[in-house]
């Protein structure tokens, strides 16, 4: 099925899997929109791809502020008439061991993960409930389904994104489809924000074997791709193993 001029918002689209998902989706001929708080980045994505032709746009956006949030949406809608889809892919990182106490960062995490989700999904839900039709794509990590040391309150955040995203599949009606995509040790910036040392350390070793990013951008295309009466409801993405 085509995603041909598909309204596509996609949150954290400054970098990583969101820059890459914009890019694939805006290839396969969607309207995408990136959102994330660096505009600078969020320019060389959109104008790369409106060089190639494709139609792309930015907003500058902190999921962590609803209203911020709600006028995203407002903006988009007004401007393309409509939201088919909305990624919410924004996350942060910082890994540490309970014991170091890094309150600031756990509230950051519980800020962008959890309530940063929740932000997107009740910007659009409305709008999707109104025009009968809508995907809501939730992006969780293989820490929704297992928990190491370092990243327990980041495990926990991703927990939460997977019981959101069955509670609002549970929920659906108007066919709206919703669907979590978790992601293994993919290639991205979250673990270049990680101040504690021994966590970071850590994480050089685990990330030797990442999938690129444009592996979970191929997941959402995959998710978006499906007729209209399959709801892809979740998907773990991992590295294969190596022989």
């Amino acid at each position: 099925m085509s995603i041909k001029n598909k309204v596509v918002l996609v949150t954290g689209g400054s970098s990583g899997i969101g820059a890459a998902t914009v890019e694939l989706l805006a290839e396969n001929g969607a309207i995408v929109i990136a959102a994330a708080r660096r505009t600078d980045k969020l320019e060389t994505v959109v104008s790369t791809l409106r060089q190639k032709g494709y139609t792309a746009d930015y907003k500058q956006l902190d999921v962590t502020d609803f209203e911020q949030m709600q006028d995203t949406v407002q903006e988009i809608t007004k401007a393309y008439g409509r939201i088919d889809v909305i990624v919410n892919n924004a996350g942060v990182m910082p890994l540490s061991k309970l014991e170091a106490l890094k309150i600031d960062e756990w509230n950051r995490m519980i800020d962008v993960n959890i309530k940063g989700v929740l932000h997107g999904i009740g910007a659009a839900l409305p709008l999707m409930k109104e025009q009968h039709n809508g995907h809501i794509i939730n992006i969780a990590s293989i820490g929704a389904y297992e928990v190491t040391p370092t990243a327990a309150v980041y495990c926990a955040t991703k927990y939460a994104v997977r019981a959101i995203t069955e509670g609002l599949r549970q929920e659906a009606t108007h066919n709206i489809r919703s669907t979590l995509i978790s992601p293994g040790v993919t290639e991205s910036e979250l673990a270049d924000h990680i101040t504690d040392k021994q966590a970071s350390e850590a994480m050089i070793e685990y990330r030797r074997q990442a999938l690129p990013a444009s592996a979970i951008a191929q997941a959402i295309l995959y998710a978006i791709s499906q007729p209209a009466e399959i709801d892809v409801s979740e998907l773990i993405v991992r590295p294969s193993l190596s022989s």
